[in-house]
């Protein structure tokens, strides 16, 4: 390189730096080295960042929103045999650090339409769960909120479940209140579904949920619908994702949830996260050497997934549908510190592509439609506590 493009492209790798913060605030507790280090390997040094065409705001906006796009990231896309960052998402996060540069593209519009991981060095498109029309199923706007804690996860690099739990303890104890309230109302032996994405804390709050029915002499199971899943190689074999029926052995779900709601004890399956394997084979046959879970009989069951009322079998059996959700910046940076830091559960491109690829559609597909059903909203972003009209009506009705 010569002298004088190695001057041009340190002039716009300082330029970014100091522009950076502004996308993604835990940038300032970066050295400019360490920003040279992260950036060299999604934009290389020897790159010539002026040479690079930019799409206009709109040509962007219209490309990275729409379902072709992101069906079109490739989750294991290999070079030399090695898994690596999608070509989209590479383009994308460099077309955008040379708009920021040039002017073309303005910080406000970048936030509204992005965000950035300070872990995998790129940009992400922003998923849409909230619509006018769920506002509406909702009663126009929220029971209650509080400050939004989780804003200041802003500047960390990953969220562990401590601050995460602390951020969310005004919002979580309402709901904890009114699920306690509505057991009062509609009362025992009843369904609990809890919906949320992958790191929205659905496991952590379905716990202290048990602990506060437990004290108050209630009987407690849980079925964790990610049990029921198949093996993760042959659902993406046939490009089935996560959620909806043909992910799951749906007969042994609706089975399981008919029978332990007549007050039987129930064996559920066993999903692996770390193999992405099932102790069950596609015909519902246990697997040598897998054991499968058993489940009690109980007052209040806990169904925990990511899905569970968008199927029509199982939405008349469930008594209070609930949404818990967190935006997908502060879940993603909560899964590397759980999912890549200590569960060592993906390989790291493979985790990023599959992220960026996934969160958009499904907020699309899955929760906008769940949003659109559930009877509870936690929004634990927003601090924010959502129900419908007919919910507020039992809460409002309940002595405390």
């Amino acid at each position: 390189m010569t002298f004088a493009v190695e001057a041009d492209q340190n002039h716009f790798v300082k330029t970014l730096f100091g522009i950076m913060p502004e996308i993604c605030p835990c940038i300032a507790h970066m050295e400019p080295y360490e920003f040279r280090y992260a950036m060299n390997n999604i934009f290389p040094f020897d790159q010539d960042w002026s040479s690079l065409k930019i799409d206009s705001k709109s040509e962007l906006e219209k490309r990275v929103h729409s379902t072709a796009f992101l069906e079109s990231v490739q989750i294991k896309p290999k070079i030399a045999g090695q898994i690596v960052l999608d070509p989209g998402i590479v383009s994308l996060t460099n077309k955008l650090f040379v708009g920021l540069v040039s002017g073309d593209y303005d910080i406000p519009w970048v936030n509204s339409h992005f965000y950035f991981d300070p872990r995998g060095f790129n940009f992400l498109v922003r998923s849409t769960y909230v619509t006018s029309n769920i506002i509406q199923h909702l009663g126009g706007k929220p029971y209650r909120v509080f400050e939004p804690k989780q804003k200041r996860f802003e500047r960390f690099f990953e969220v562990g479940y401590k601050d995460f739990k602390e951020a969310n303890l005004e919002v979580d104890s309402l709901f904890i209140q009114s699920v306690l309230k509505l057991c009062q109302a509609k009362g025992t032996p009843m369904l609990l579904a809890i919906a949320g994405p992958t790191a929205a804390g659905k496991t952590e709050i379905v716990d202290r949920l048990r602990e506060a029915f437990e004290q108050a002499g209630k009987k407690i199971a849980a079925i964790e619908m990610d049990n029921f899943l198949t093996d993760r190689d042959q659902r993406e074999e046939r490009g089935i994702g996560s959620f909806g029926k043909g992910a799951l052995h749906f007969d042994a779900f609706r089975q399981c949830i008919e029978e332990i709601l007549q007050g039987k004890a129930i064996s559920t399956p066993r999903y692996d996260f770390i193999t992405g394997t099932s102790s069950h084979d596609l015909n519902g046959h246990l697997k040598p050497g897998c054991s499968p879970v058993s489940i009690a009989p109980a007052d209040i069951v806990f169904i925990e997934g990511n899905s569970p009322f968008l199927l029509p079998e199982i939405a008349p059996l469930v008594g209070v549908k609930v949404v818990y959700l967190t935006d997908d910046a502060i879940r993603l940076k909560r899964k590397w510190r759980r999912d890549i830091d200590f569960r060592k559960k993906y390989d790291p491109c493979y985790f990023r592509n599959r992220y960026f690829r996934e969160q958009p559609l499904m907020a699309v597909k899955n929760y906008q439609p769940q949003l659109m059903a559930c009877d509870v909203f936690v929004d634990t972003t927003g601090a924010a506590f959502w129900v419908t009209p007919e919910i507020r009506v039992s809460l409002d009705s309940v002595r405390p």
